[in-house]
């Protein structure tokens, strides 16, 4: 498993400078931190040039924390002070830098205090060593519409599906056989699209005049997606990865997506996903993703993830997850190990 970048300590000023944005709401979120002198590099066929490797290692949270509940975007002197407080945690050792960190950094601050804790203190988890540098922003959520910067509410539908979900007795154990681990334990998939930052969080787009494919690194899952004005597939064909469609609104990409087997991010599977990949410099491509499914969420919501350019030379190498996969052989084998125990205590 590898990344593009070099790996090492959480980057700090280096990351700063090259998103140092005035902390200001910007005209547009698909506009924030864009060049506006930036031309858009063309392909012999005129289409905009999108192709190259791009990661998603922004800090930025999905959700804005509830210390920034009325804030869209954070001041230099903000930003700064978190910025410090986070290389406390990577200069002590402490767990990867992973999506919720954020909140439990400003709840330590808010308690005047620090305290180094693990994800997972029996067995240790990733340290920030195992992880690409971090790129930080002035926005204080990644979700811009709803304009809170927090998911919808959940409709009443879809709090019923989730309460009979939990009350749902288990016919099996969590760790019976592998099929009843998740699919990413299995190696199987992350999902498209995969949002997750900083860990094998990198896409490569590669363009023909028909045909997008976008490659992502985690589990080496290529979504290819048509440019055609065709239908979706029928309602009754669903796939992993949903049903793409690609088209071009002046010289942004446009992907929509249906026909889900399983949705995403709690959704059913009739989610319909539309994502929108504005390059707004040389290093940046801004996207945009809205997630509508009426029967899970009270309205739709959007939010904008900033991928940045890797080095030309760079590349996205293969993600041997099954051929490594020994993390799947101790999670049956622990799940045996208690059984037996528990099986001892009962004689």
């Amino acid at each position: 498993m590898r990344i593009l970048t070099a790996l090492g300590a959480l980057s700090l000023a280096g990351s700063v400078a090259v998103i140092s944005l005035a902390a200001q709401a910007p005209p547009s979120p698909a506009l924030y931190g864009a060049d506006l002198n930036y031309k858009v590099p063309r392909l012999p066929n005129r289409q905009p040039d999108l192709q190259g490797v791009w990661g998603n290692n922004s800090v930025t949270p999905m959700a804005r924390p509830r210390q920034w509940k009325d804030k869209t975007v954070l001041s230099d002197a903000e930003l700064a002070a978190l910025q410090q407080f986070a290389s406390k945690s990577v200069d002590e050792g402490g767990d990867a830098i992973f999506g919720n960190f954020v909140q439990q950094l400003l709840d330590a601050m808010e308690k005047d205090g620090y305290k180094q804790q693990s994800y997972d203190p029996t067995t240790g988890n990733y340290n920030q060593f195992w992880m690409a540098d971090r790129e930080w922003d002035h926005r204080t959520s990644l979700i811009f519409d709803p304009p809170d910067g927090q998911f919808p509410p959940l409709t009443a539908e879809a709090q019923a599906r989730r309460a009979a979900a939990t009350a749902r007795p288990r016919t099996r154990g969590p760790a019976d056989g592998p099929e009843d681990r998740p699919l990413s334990e299995r190696c199987i998939s992350y999902g498209a699209p995969r949002t997750g930052a900083n860990y094998n969080s990198y896409t490569q787009i590669i363009q023909s005049p028909d045909t997008v494919v976008l490659l992502q690194e985690m589990i080496h899952d290529a979504r290819v997606v048509p440019l055609t004005n065709k239908p979706h597939l029928p309602k009754k064909i669903r796939q992993l990865h949903g049903d793409p469609r690609g088209r071009w609104d002046g010289d942004t990409l446009v992907v929509e997506t249906t026909n889900y087997l399983n949705g995403f991010q709690g959704s059913t599977p009739d989610v319909k996903i539309t994502e929108r990949y504005t390059r707004v410099s040389a290093d940046f491509i801004n996207w945009q993703v809205t997630v509508e499914d009426p029967a899970t969420w009270t309205r739709p919501y959007t939010f904008m993830i900033r991928l940045k350019k890797a080095a030309e030379g760079q590349h996205v190498y293969e993600y041997a997850c099954h051929e490594g996969n020994y993390g799947m052989e101790g999670i049956l084998a622990g799940a045996r190990a208690e059984e037996a125990k528990a099986k001892g205590r009962k004689k």
